[in-house]
């Protein structure tokens, strides 16, 4: 699927997602880039940690995309919510979801947003993680956001751009669009590095 058409000087550029959410994070920097949708087993592995699993779909996803547009620089991500070392996936339902929030309510929850850039052998992988305190808030109130809100195609279920942010008591980390699920502030610095003009030029 085409995002835009690329009619600038910046290299051909890629987005390894089905997200809309990293799709609109990227749309904010005004350069062209296509979406494509990588094909990826995301079970984890056994003993994998939450860091390493994030880091290593990142890669994956880039990595298959990759493979079949060799010309192209192609970002890969993922996200994984860390509770006290277990991850937190998309709960794809309200029964689930509220499972979540019962679980989360009043702990301390890190996000880790990975991130790959990738071009042939040239490529980097990092990770910037997102520390969220959520609120100790009565079933009824999760019941009241959940149906509201519908958050069940996102880890952890809170969406801190929508109504997700009331169920928190603070957030800490180095880039404020990480924990929506694309670290703008690396990916910016890693596509200036790669040739790309951020701002684009008019």
């Amino acid at each position: 699927m085409s995002q835009t058409t690329n009619t600038s000087k910046n290299p051909s550029l890629i987005l390894a997602s089905t997200s809309a959410y990293r799709r609109e994070l990227l749309t904010r920097l005004r350069i062209p880039f296509e979406v494509i949708s990588p094909k990826v087993d995301e079970t984890a592995l056994t003993g994998e940690s939450t860091l390493e699993l994030a880091k290593r779909l990142a890669h994956a996803k880039a990595e298959a995309v990759a493979k079949q547009h060799p010309e192209a620089w192609v970002i890969g991500s993922d996200q994984v919510a860390d509770l006290c070392g277990a991850a937190i996936g998309k709960p794809g339902n309200f029964e689930r979801a509220m499972a979540q929030l019962q679980l989360m309510r009043g702990q301390v929850v890190t996000f880790h947003t990975a991130l790959c850039l990738m071009k042939g052998d040239t490529q980097t992988t990092l990770s910037v993680p997102t520390e969220v305190c959520f609120r100790k808030l009565p079933d009824a109130v999760l019941e009241n956001y959940l149906l509201a809100e519908e958050p069940y195609d996102c880890a952890g279920s809170a969406k801190s751009e929508g109504l997700g942010i009331s169920l928190l008591e603070y957030i800490k980390s180095d880039d404020p669009t990480a924990l929506i699920g694309l670290p703008l502030i690396a990916l910016t610095g890693l596509l200036r590095d790669a040739g790309f003009a951020i701002p684009p030029k008019k």
